[in-house]
């Protein structure tokens, strides 16, 4: 079940914040993400978070602030079984374009989002890791047949 975020979740969204960049950015120091921890805490209640939840148990989430996907997260055993297509289609529903960034070694989320019709706009590399990171962008198509 997708729903809305809600304050009570940001300790269970937190934690699976930390351990999927971690497991995700091999090629990233884990400090580096633990000590932008407290930053995303603080920031994470003002952007539009949706939640999978199952059987009481948050399973994954995605951010957006504006069109702007900050990041889907899904718990480690969770993967690979379509949570993150129904939270970005969720999202979907609601935006005619959608834009986000990735780490190019991030092969994984790269082809994800290929796959969900985003496409490769830009390529830059990140100040603060010196990583080459992707811009990826999604338009909905609107049909010309009604």
């Amino acid at each position: 079940m997708i729903r809305e975020f809600q304050e009570n979740d940001l300790n269970r969204i937190m934690e699976l914040w930390l351990d999927t960049n971690i497991q995700a950015h091999d090629f990233i120091h884990k400090s580096y993400w633990q000590e932008h921890f407290q930053e995303v805490k603080e920031i994470l209640p003002s952007a539009s978070v949706s939640v999978y939840e199952e059987k009481g148990i948050i399973q994954g989430f995605i951010g957006l602030m504006d069109s702007y996907i900050a990041g889907i997260f899904i718990s480690k055993d969770q993967q690979s079984k379509g949570i993150g297509s129904q939270l970005l289609n969720h999202v979907k529903e609601n935006h005619t374009q959608l834009s986000l960034k990735v780490y190019e070694k991030n092969k994984r989320a790269v082809d994800f989002y290929l796959r969900e019709g985003f496409l490769v706009t830009e390529q830059q590399e990140d100040k603060e890791t010196a990583e080459v990171e992707y811009e990826m962008k999604w338009t909905r198509i609107e049909s010309e047949s009604k």
